[in-house]
């Protein structure tokens, strides 16, 4: 049965609205504008077109939100980075998760800390023409291209490009990681990669059966989760560790054997279950929600 699990996982995905069956033509779905037409956000949205140094395509393209006052001051900001999950893609938080709301209104009421945050895509794409300015990927190429190229130049191409064109703080403590699905997957092994580098994890309703081609860079980045974690929790513990999943997502048992794993071992995490699927808004956009109110603030 456990064998069965991730294949009934995919056909789960498929139907669910991190991997809706849809039609490649259906507009709701494709990459679309940083901007939602019945939302105007009271920060500031720009994108980038950032070079990468690994194969597939030269550059790709990531949106950024800063606070409104961000060119007022010369204050520095902490760095959330937002990942998204199988067939989604850099606006994936901005059309369905309500990033720019969320944020707005958290930032207002003063419940969270302000910061920047940076939506980047991390699909896997051959070169410039199959990446076609973030074509559509349906669910099993996603999940089956869980390969760590891309997760391999991350820092390089994602972290030091926002460090090296905002006014960011670049220590542990104020840069932050989540996603959902494979994002949370991401999420997961990029914090216990590089411990020194994030200090907050958000994993909502983790992917944890990705199955990507064999490959060195996926065995260097995807394997020996407990030994890296055990080496994350004793040498740089994160401040804050978020598990995430909805009363009947079909990721709950993985991200409930993770969580369980982690109290026998006595890392020191939070796990919330929300009254969803494998869906927003009540899921994915009330965990980045909850997220937001408690990272940034030790």
């Amino acid at each position: 049965m456990k064998r069965l699990l991730p294949i009934l996982a995919i056909a789960a995905i498929v139907c669910s609205s991190c991997g809706i069956v849809r039609s490649r033509s259906s507009e709701r779905y494709l990459p679309g504008p940083a901007i939602r037409a019945d939302y105007t956000p009271e920060g500031i949205v720009e994108e980038h077109y950032h070079p990468c140094s690994v194969p597939g395509p030269t550059e790709r393209h990531m949106v950024v939100y800063l606070p409104a006052d961000y060119y007022k001051t010369e204050r520095s900001y902490p760095v959330l980075y937002l990942l998204h999950g199988a067939r989604g893609y850099e606006t994936s938080w901005i059309r369905f998760g309500e990033v720019y709301h969320t944020a707005d209104s958290l930032w207002a009421d003063g419940k969270a800390e302000y910061c920047i945050i940076v939506m980047p895509n991390i699909n896997q794409y051959n070169d410039d023409k199959d990446y076609d300015g973030g074509r559509f990927k349906d669910a099993f190429e996603s999940i089956c291209e869980v390969d760590g190229i891309v997760e391999s130049a991350f820092m390089n191409d994602v972290v030091d490009y926002i460090d090296s064109h905002y006014r960011t703080l670049t220590d542990q403590k104020h840069r932050a990681i989540a996603g959902l699905s494979i994002g949370g997957y991401q999420s997961i092994y990029f914090g216990a990669n590089y411990p020194n580098e994030f200090g907050y994890i958000g994993a909502m309703s983790p992917y944890m059966w990705s199955m990507g081609r064999p490959s060195v860079t996926r065995h260097q980045f995807y394997s020996h989760l407990h030994k890296k974690m055990k080496r994350q929790f004793a040498d740089n513990p994160p401040y804050g560790y978020y598990l995430y999943a909805g009363t009947t997502d079909m990721m709950r048992p993985s991200t409930v054997n993770l969580h369980q794993y982690m109290n026998k071992k006595g890392y020191e995490h939070t796990y919330k279950i929300y009254p969803e699927t494998h869906n927003w808004p009540n899921g994915w956009t009330q965990e980045l929600k909850d997220m937001m109110q408690n990272i940034f603030k030790d």
